[in-house]
């Protein structure tokens, strides 16, 4: 169990835990008074609860294909305050947004897999939930994409190669790069991830950093500060 400041997370049958990457997309991901969020492939449902606890207003839709992580998020969902406003939808991505042609979201979020072409990890439950091919990004970006509100924005957190392949998907259907925002370890390390946010609006790009550690052990005030409203840690 890990426990938040305004709700808990319980992480049993889930191939992949909670980690920073999954913290640091809920606490940064963002849209204007986004009224609809789509978080897809929500594992333990962290992601989803973190944005729920941001965004009163807003109705989320959290899809997993994996049974028994969808089990454990939907007893996230069920037992945290937020539960009127979250939906679980135990399904493949594509089959829920084909199934749901009318849904438009204000704000789409994923902390997809990420190794492209890489040897698959031990254990298939761990596997489907890191690795993927090339095509798998041309269908998530493309069907997320189509589901996607005028304004919208599409927030992922990826590995540097993943994201310039990213990229160039979102730009073959119209996708602009409204964001990038590289995340670094250390000061002094080098970029590890890069969150991209994607939109069908024009707006100017903005390149940011985000560093986690300021020495080992020792979390940068910037860290701090943002997840201070929800990791029981920091006060």
């Amino acid at each position: 169990m890990f426990r938040f400041k305004q709700f808990n997370v319980d992480q049993t049958g889930c191939a992949m835990k909670i980690n920073t990457d999954g913290a640091l997309l809920g606490a940064l991901a963002k849209a204007y008074q986004p009224k609809t969020i789509l978080d897809i492939g929500t594992g333990t449902g962290v992601i989803a609860l973190m944005l729920a606890q941001r965004f009163s207003d807003a109705q989320i839709d959290a899809v997993e294909i994996d049974e028994l992580a969808a089990e454990t998020a939907q007893r996230n969902f069920n037992n945290s305050p937020f539960a009127d406003r979250l939906s679980l939808y135990t399904d493949d991505f594509e089959a829920f947004l084909e199934d749901h042609p009318q849904k438009k979201y204000d704000l789409i979020v994923s902390n997809p897999p990420f190794y492209i072409n890489s040897l698959e990890s031990p254990g298939e439950k761990k596997s489907l939930a890191k690795h993927a091919d090339a095509d798998f990004f041309d269908r998530l970006i493309k069907s997320a994409g189509g589901h996607l509100s005028d304004d919208g924005a599409f927030w992922l957190i990826l590995p540097l190669q993943t994201a310039e392949l990213v990229k160039v998907i979102g730009a073959s259907i119209g996708l602009k790069l409204q964001k990038q925002i590289r995340i670094f370890s250390y000061p002094d390390s080098e970029a590890h991830r890069k969150i991209l946010v994607l939109s069908f609006a024009e707006i100017k790009e903005k390149d940011d950093q985000f560093i986690i550690y300021d020495a080992p052990k020792v979390y940068s005030q910037q860290y701090q500060l943002l997840l201070t409203p929800f990791f029981t840690i920091f006060e």
